[in-house]
């Protein structure tokens, strides 16, 4: 298993994480835009290279697992701290309105047939914690479930959030590395992203019908968000809470996070048993005897 070292914004393993103490905004003494956006580049360089020796030397898998509020920009950061990485080491899975298939298995099932192999980087973009935050605030989805009864809709939730935490442990435990970014925007941020959304007609089909209606179920997000952290942020999986309000600062958070992570993998090449070598050389002894 892997350690993962300290961040700022690393939500602590003890319960202590309140949300409305969090900032949302990035701190006043910050580097500016454009210097944010260069280091960020140089960033998503030094990811490119990282990913390459995490695909050859095929032991560990890393999994990023995005959660937020609607407009908090979790499409953006994916594509912008991983445009730089190998499509083939790397894998986009988006997790929306649970289909027959998958209500007819266990809350976990659906998200498990897409983590990474050895050597990749995998991305839920929203995941299995849906079903301890939208699940949570809109409980009557619970009906679709067909779980077996009585069905305590207190109880659920810590039930679920110790088969998250196993869950992860056994993924710690086999060589993946699990990093879960709590994008936190702002209820003023994204009122204002929502109002570009209507205003920019290029925007128009980001915007949804229910968007607004979410929008009067806010604080009982904040709270599903607040307890399923903290019941689920361990040494082995932590949250990091990035402040969302600034794209640019968002995005840079989360790729030195990652570029901090995968460097302190010590990832290297294989390197050639003497065998292997010999035959090697046997090899381009034939290939260049090929020449005209």
């Amino acid at each position: 298993m892997y350690d993962v070292p300290p961040h700022r914004y690393r939500v602590p393993f003890d319960g202590t994480f309140r949300i409305d103490e969090w900032p949302t905004g990035k701190p006043d003494d910050v580097i500016g835009k454009d210097e944010r956006e260069r280091r960020l580049a140089e960033r998503v360089a030094s990811l490119d290279d990282l990913q390459r020796r995490l695909y050859a030397e095929d032991t560990w898998s890393i999994l990023m697992v995005f959660q937020a509020m609607d407009a908090a920009g979790k499409d953006s950061t994916i594509r912008a701290v991983l445009s730089g990485i190998n499509p083939a080491g790397c894998q986009v899975s988006a997790f929306k309105q649970p289909s027959k298939e998958e209500l007819d298995h266990d809350f976990l099932w659906r998200t498990t047939k897409h983590l990474p192999s050895r050597g990749r980087i995998g991305v839920f973009n929203r995941s299995y914690y849906e079903e301890v935050l939208v699940v949570r605030v809109h409980p009557e989805i619970l009906e679709a479930q067909r779980l077996p009864g009585p069905l305590d809709r207190e109880a659920i939730w810590a039930s679920r959030f110790q088969s998250i935490a196993d869950y992860e442990r056994h993924l710690a435990d086999n060589g993946t590395v699990v990093l879960k970014f709590f994008l936190h925007v702002s209820k003023e941020a994204q009122r204002k992203r929502f109002l570009d959304r209507i205003e920019e007609k290029e925007k128009n089909w980001k915007f949804a019908s229910g968007d607004v209606v979410e929008r009067h179920h806010w604080d009982e997000y904040m709270h599903a968000y607040e307890e399923a952290i903290n019941a689920t942020s361990k040494p082995w999986a932590p949250w990091y809470a990035i402040p969302a309000d600034s794209k640019s600062w968002m995005r840079l958070q989360v790729a030195e996070i990652l570029l901090e992570v995968m460097d302190g993998l010590d990832l290297r090449y294989p390197v050639l048993t003497a065998e292997e070598a010999a035959r090697l050389d046997d090899e381009k002894q034939v290939l260049e005897s090929e020449k005209a």
